[in-house]
């Protein structure tokens, strides 16, 4: 970072601020008064200066002027699906995922009269793969990524496609056709985790599938696999931030570490956790803020959510609001302009190391006590979160942490039971499982639940 120098002002040092601060302070503890510790552990001091910075980590330079607007679109019909990311492109996105939950799929028909040179196209395919490595000559097109994630469908499912052998044999495949799998990112914050917990799973994570292409590999890939993070943001504006700088940062120090090379590309969508039923529009405000971190951050594709998207099935207004959000950041809030205007500022490198050297030292125990797939397996991953998760929710019923018109400012006067289109809360099924899944929950529905029923 190059030294600004401004004659005209007297320099200030950190002393001296300390000093103005604590005069205004009347008496009050500095420290206690100021400082704080964050869930994750990370103590944050209420200024940041050069004084106190031994020097400015830098930690990954990022372009996020270039970052993609993205319409999530589930494929459950090809020609709606179709239509509605024609609609969607002509409407200001540049790039379309599809969520393919279903075989049999024509992705030719999907992609019909889409421009893949300056359309960005997503296939995130969440079905057993012999069906669509058959099928995958379909969309060899350039700007497209198709990817999977089968320890992601392990750990929110509880259970393989087929089993573990299988699995990863048909992985293998896939991989070395399309040059890219994907990561589930969302699920760790969605189930309550702390921003180093959400990175640490991640990084191992993402660790299995480096250590089996390895082995599968053997050199033999030379072309770079693109690893798409799916990345839930949460509402902590500059820990969020960080967080992507730091997923960055931790994922070109391991990588190094392998023969195949590797590519990081983060696809960034709102969290789910704090999204409310109730005073819905308010899901507006929590999401800008949101986008806005992602794209600080340096994701490369976002993707916002319908502010009623819990409860409602298909609100073309809300999607078009949210997309709407999205292209004011872009073209009037001029967040295409400048490329990352917070690299090199104190506090958010700060801030961004101390999360990647907290998450590495996470990461460094499951790595020793087996990996990844092995705490899965154990229950040690899904205890964590849930202890993390438990901790945040009586945070959220003790009212320390406030969520607008849910446990603050709510209007007593509105009703919500006959705009209810699909069931908003948690679903309880009795199957059987290998593991205990990963369980998505937003922080709200047990409240909205009683308010519900008072309707």
């Amino acid at each position: 970072m190059n030294e600004l120098n401004f004659e005209e002002f007297t320099p200030v040092s950190a002393k001296a601020w300390k000093q103005h601060i604590q005069f205004h302070l009347k008496g009050l503890d500095y420290n206690d008064t100021l400082s704080w510790i964050s869930s994750e552990g990370i103590s944050i001091k209420p200024f940041y200066h050069k004084d106190t910075v031994k020097a400015v980590p830098l930690s990954a330079i990022s372009t996020n002027a270039n970052f993609n607007i993205c319409d999530t679109i589930e494929v459950l019909d090809v020609a709606k699906a179709n239509a509605e990311a024609l609609k969607a492109i002509n409407a200001g996105a540049n790039s379309i995922k599809f969520c393919i939950k279903t075989t049999g799929i024509a992705y030719k028909d999907v992609l019909n009269g889409i421009d893949t040179t300056a359309i960005t196209v997503y296939f995130d395919f969440n079905v057993a793969l012999q069906h669509v490595v058959a099928n995958k000559t379909q969309i060899e097109l350039a700007n497209t990524y198709c990817t999977t994630d089968i320890i992601g469908n392990l750990a929110k499912t509880g259970n393989w496609y087929a089993n573990l052998k299988a699995d990863f044999l048909n992985f293998s495949t896939f991989v070395t056709q399309t040059q890219a799998f994907h990561i589930n990112v969302s699920l760790y914050e969605n189930a309550g985790a702390t921003i180093v917990q959400q990175l640490a799973y991640t990084m191992g994570h993402a660790n299995e599938y480096f250590n089996h292409f390895e082995n599968a590999f053997k050199d033999a890939v030379t072309t770079p696999i693109t690893v798409v993070f799916n990345v839930s943001i949460g509402s902590n504006y500059f820990f969020e931030i960080a967080k992507l700088k730091a997923l960055r940062l931790l994922f070109n120090s391991i990588t190094k570490h392998y023969s195949t090379p590797y590519r990081c590309h983060i696809f960034a969508l709102p969290t789910k956790r704090n999204k409310t039923i109730y005073d819905a529009y308010t899901n507006s405000i929590r999401s800008t803020t949101e986008c806005m971190s992602a794209v600080l951050g340096g994701a490369d594709t976002i993707s916002n959510t319908p502010h009623n998207a819990t409860f409602k099935t298909q609100d073309a207004s809300a999607k078009r609001l949210a997309r709407n959000q999205l292209l004011l950041l872009k073209h009037e809030g001029y967040f295409d302009a400048v490329h990352n205007p917070t690299d090199g500022s104190y506090y958010i490198e700060t801030l961004t190391t101390q999360l990647a050297e907290s998450t590495l030292n996470l990461f460094k125990n499951i790595e020793l006590s087996g990996g990844f797939l092995k705490q899965l397996k154990e229950g040690t991953v899904q205890r964590k979160l849930k202890e993390s998760a438990t901790k945040e929710e009586q945070l959220f019923n003790t009212k320390e942490k406030t969520i607008v018109g849910c446990n603050a400012f709510t209007n007593p006067n509105e009703r919500l039971k006959d705009s209810i289109e699909k069931y908003p809360f948690l679903k309880k099924e009795k199957r059987k499982t290998l593991i205990p899944p990963i369980i998505e929950k937003r922080l709200t529905q047990n409240l909205e639940k009683e308010r519900l029923k008072k309707e």
